[in-house]
């Protein structure tokens, strides 16, 4: 490795148009760190410039064939990085412009958008409870729509209050992993 370290950008571009991995990890440690701070410098988020730099080194690896030993290395990586960061200025602000409007239309809906997206969930909420094992769904339904406790419901079904809390307890699991986080609170909310 230390013969890598002695090598020039332009050698080793020449050795990287070739695969060679070993120039490819070389360049990798010479510009990893400097590229990195750039690009924190640019998007003030330390995941996002360590997104970038990753990006960019391996973009560099799948075009090497094409790169010309003309071209600066340096230049054309810190190109990239900051191509890349651009790239990521504009997404946000078509996701900030998105969640904005999104967010105005969750806040201010019509009473007939509130009923309607209310029936709705209800709805699949009442599918999915359906769904569940028999048992498991007389067992959830008295306790959450009917509002019979634990020892009510294991006197009425004569069962043990421990099967009723295991089988609430994984009627619960099910319908959390079938149901978005939002219907799964209003399930919480309003069973």
């Amino acid at each position: 490795m230390e013969f890598y370290r002695k090598l020039s950008d332009k050698d080793l571009v020449v050795l990287l148009r070739e695969s060679d991995k070993l120039a490819f990890t070389e360049i990798y440690e010479r510009y990893h760190t400097l590229l990195y701070i750039y690009a924190h410098k640019k998007l003030h988020n330390e995941l996002e410039a360590q997104d970038v730099v990753q990006d960019t080194l391996i973009t560099l690896w799948d075009r090497r064939k094409a790169f010309s030993p003309k071209v600066s290395l340096a230049a054309y990586l810190y190109a990239m990085v900051r191509n890349r960061a651009f790239d990521l200025f504009a997404r946000k602000k078509v996701e900030d412009k998105y969640l904005e409007s999104l967010q105005g239309f969750i806040t201010s809906p019509t009473p007939t958008d509130f009923l309607i997206r209310e029936r709705d969930i209800k709805a699949l909420i009442e599918k999915e409870i359906d769904a569940l094992p028999p048992r498991m769904r007389e067992i959830f339904i008295l306790s959450r729509k009917e509002r019979f406790t634990n020892k009510e419901i294991a006197k009425l079904l004569d069962i043990s209050t421990h099967t009723v809390d295991t089988q609430i307890k994984r009627a619960l699991k099910v319908l959390r992993l079938r149901l978005s986080f939002a219907t799964w609170l209003l399930l919480i909310l309003y069973y």
